[in-house]
């Protein structure tokens, strides 16, 4: 009997001594890494993330800018990364559409990450410079049918938000306009607003001052029908393309083989960071509407896209080259 109750209180007091490594998470600094250089609208979301996480856990967590590959360097360090809560990545629209976009991809999308939660959407807008004929998106559909092909439209880059939100537009309305692909995005608003091309697609971050200031006529939202963020800005799918939504949108993930409990803390934590007032205010100006919820409605929300963003990529033959 004296035997086992020495067994028994070694046994117990294993438990006793791990359970307490997994309950003090976090106790040193996490590290979240953007995918992108610094500077813009990323950058204010990582900060505003990290600052928050940091306040709630009280533990430091630093902000690392690894971009490169289309945000695949980045992400591919997470990806490899120990899975214990103290690497995470901040990922974007572009993490659901490199698998179809990249000829090798170093990860799998579906199966390397552990996600923790959605910070927020947000959308597009289709502009046109103020002194195009074009200002519906009737107006573009009809001039696009009578001359294929003689409408352009600009984006700062392939396989961006803006290039993208072209491509299902031509998919759902039938019609043939050409893509322009800049380097970066103030160049391709420049040469829309000097209409030596017809339109462009950029980020309500990028858009609403310049829509405002009147440099820009907005015709649509790529927002869901009812829901566009714009005031007297109505959207592409209530100007007559059923369907059509185009999503931008924030999250963070961590390497596949996370514990489920410091997953969860994380999502419980991120999302009341989220949440506060103070947040929302400062993300208001990127055109981000918080849209916080459990790992798995992330997880089912990316991977829709991705296979949303797969058909269209194999449809319109769409390469990196």
């Amino acid at each position: 009997m004296r035997r086992l109750l020495k067994l028994g209180a070694a046994f117990f007091g294993g438990l006793l001594w791990a359970l307490p490594a997994q309950a003090q998470y976090p106790d040193h600094t996490i590290k979240l890494v953007v995918p992108f250089p610094p500077g813009g609208g990323v950058d204010l979301v990582a900060r505003l993330v990290g600052q928050g996480l940091s306040e709630a856990l009280g533990q430091p967590v630093i902000i690392e800018n690894k971009p490169g590959g289309g945000t695949l360097m980045g992400t591919d360090y997470v990806a490899k990364s120990a899975p214990d809560g103290y690497t995470l990545v901040l990922a974007s629209f572009a993490h659901a559409v490199n698998p179809s976009l990249q000829a090798k991809m170093p990860y799998d999308t579906a199966r390397a990450f552990q996600p923790i939660g959605l910070i927020g959407r947000s959308y597009n807008v289709l502009v046109t410079s103020p002194k195009s004929k074009l200002k519906t998106v009737d107006d573009i559909l009809k001039a696009s049918k009578e001359k294929p092909g003689s409408l352009t439209y600009a984006s700062q880059g392939i396989g961006t938000s803006a290039h993208l939100a072209g491509e299902l537009f031509k998919n759902l309305g039938g019609v043939d306009i050409v893509h322009v692909p800049y380097r970066g995005v103030a160049q391709a608003l420049q040469d829309v607003l000097g209409e030596q091309v017809d339109m462009m697609w950029p980020t309500s971050a990028a858009a609403t001052a310049l829509i405002n200031g009147g440099q820009f006529h907005a015709v649509a939202s790529t927002a869901p029908a009812g829901k566009s963020p714009l005031p007297g800005v109505s959207t592409i799918a209530e100007q007559g393309l059923p369907g059509y939504v185009v999503d931008g949108w924030y999250g963070v993930y961590a390497p596949a083989g996370t514990p489920r409990d410091i997953a969860m803390k994380l999502n419980a934590t991120l999302n009341a960071v989220v949440q506060k007032a103070e947040f929302q205010r400062r993300v208001e100006p990127e055109g981000l509407i918080v849209t916080p919820g459990a790992p798995e409605a992330f997880d089912a929300f990316v991977q829709g896209e991705v296979v949303r963003w797969n058909k269209i990529v194999v449809e319109n033959k769409i390469t990196m080259n």
